[in-house]
Parts: C-alpha cells; sequence; structure tokens
C-alpha cells in the first residue's frame, strides 16, 4: 500500500511539471555588481552556462539552507524530447539544471538562455521542489483519509489520493514560477546579461492564462515582475 501510495505522488509530480501570487512571496537579493557584459552573437550553450553557473552557486551558498550548491547544467540532446527547461536532483542529491535541445533551439539570444537557466536555477535556490513534494504528499493524505473515512474502498481512495496529490502539487506552482522569475532575473543579470530581454522569451509561447489550478502564471504578469526586479538592480 505505501508503494502504491508512492507512486500516485509520483505520478502527480510528473504531471505538474518543473514549477509551480501576484508577485514573489520572498525577498530577493539585489545587492552586488554584475559582471562584465556578455559578449553579443550566437546563443552557445557552454559559455552561456560558464557564466551562470558559478553566480547561481555563490547565491545559492549565500542564501543558506541549501544542502547542495553544486548544480550539473546538461542539455538533453535525445531524439523526441520536447522544448523544455527542468530543475531536478540526482540520487546524491545534486542540483540538476536540465534544457532540451529543442528549447535551446527556441532562443533567439543568449539573454533569452541565461534567463531560463537562472529561472531553473532559482527553483532550487527556493527549495521548490521539497516544497511541491510536500504539497503532494499532504493532498494525497487528505484526500485518502476523506474518502476512506466515509467508507470509501480500496480503488476509490486510490483515486481520491492521485487527484488530492494533483491539486496539492499544483497548489503554490504559479509562485513558485514567479519567485523563481524574480529571483532568475537577478542570477542572468549578475551573470552580465539582460534578463528584460531574455523574458522576451514568454512572449512567443502559449499563455496558460490565469487558469484554476494552473502550474504558470499568465506570461504578461512573469514579464511585469523581471520588469519590475530589474528596474531595481538598474
Amino acid at each position: 500500500m505505501a508503494r502504491r501510495f508512492l507512486g500516485v505522488v509520483a505520478g502527480a509530480l510528473a504531471l505538474a511539471g518543473c514549477t509551480v501570487s501576484t508577485g514573489p512571496s520572498a525577498p530577493v537579493p539585489t545587492g552586488g555588481a554584475p559582471v562584465a557584459p556578455a559578449p553579443s552573437g550566437p546563443v552557445n550553450f557552454n559559455q552561456i552556462v560558464a557564466r551562470v553557473e558559478p553566480v547561481a552557486e555563490d547565491m545559492c551558498r549565500r542564501t543558506g539552507g541549501i544542502s547542495n550548491c553544486d548544480f550539473n547544467i546538461l542539455l538533453d540532446e535525445r531524439p523526441g524530447v520536447p522544448s523544455n527547461a527542468y530543475q531536478t536532483v540526482d540520487k546524491s542529491g545534486r542540483p540538476l539544471l536540465i534544457v532540451t535541445a529543442p528549447l535551446l533551439n527556441e532562443t533567439r539570444n543568449a539573454d533569452e538562455l541565461a534567463f531560463v537557466l537562472g529561472h531553473e536555477a532559482a527553483h532550487h535556490i527556493n527549495g521548490h521542489l521539497p516544497k511541491t513534494q510536500n504539497s503532494a504528499v499532504l493532498g494525497a493524505v487528505l484526500a485518502g483519509t476523506i474518502i476512506a473515512a466515509g467508507g470509501g474502498n480500496a480503488a476509490s481512495v486510490e483515486a481520491a489520493q492521485e487527484l488530492g496529490a494533483q491539486v496539492g502539487s499544483r497548489a503554490f506552482s504559479k509562485n513558485f514560477e514567479l519567485e523563481a522569475d524574480a529571483m532568475g532575473t537577478v542570477i542572468a543579470y549578475r551573470s552580465g546579461y539582460d534578463p528584460v530581454r531574455g523574458a522576451e522569451f514568454f512572449a512567443r509561447i502559449p499563455d496558460p492564462g490565469d487558469r484554476f489550478l494552473g502550474t504558470h502564471p499568465p506570461n504578461a504578469e512573469r514579464q511585469r515582475v523581471v520588469r519590475q526586479v530589474a528596474a531595481q538592480l538598474q
């Protein structure tokens, strides 16, 4: 039963994607000067990683409370993978930032890729992955308990757990996305890139709108957060 429950939660997290108000709920560090502006030209994955990674790791260590700040940034070039970027951890707990080749091909300049990397690094720095996992578990437990107390059978309890895990994993997803946008702005800026120009990436992807229990906030709101934080930095 415990193994089945964990499988339900894991499935809900997979559906939730990489993330999870109206603005960042935590203070965004704005101190420190950016490094020299990055050179313009074609998007060079390794070059941009070399600039963003040490900045993200430094911010991670300064934030405190994060057990592992040794980012491993990878390009997924497997055939057939969708356009995506996400943050996860390996078996040892090392944070992984993964960008797929289709998403890299969609970026028009180095600023966009730097912002994407900063955004994903911010998910780890802000502890969004474990927070999402905890919310999924709580949602699954509450929903399953309610159905069981009402006399539901094993199948109905499992269905309720799955729905509860999905709802729980998405409860704070929009907040988490905006928090990552805000901190990602700082990381991109300190790495020598223009985060406002980088956030123009949102103007070209489908707008999720403001759906109930959606995982992402409206694109215009995300761009507004980036502009606000960038103005503070400058």
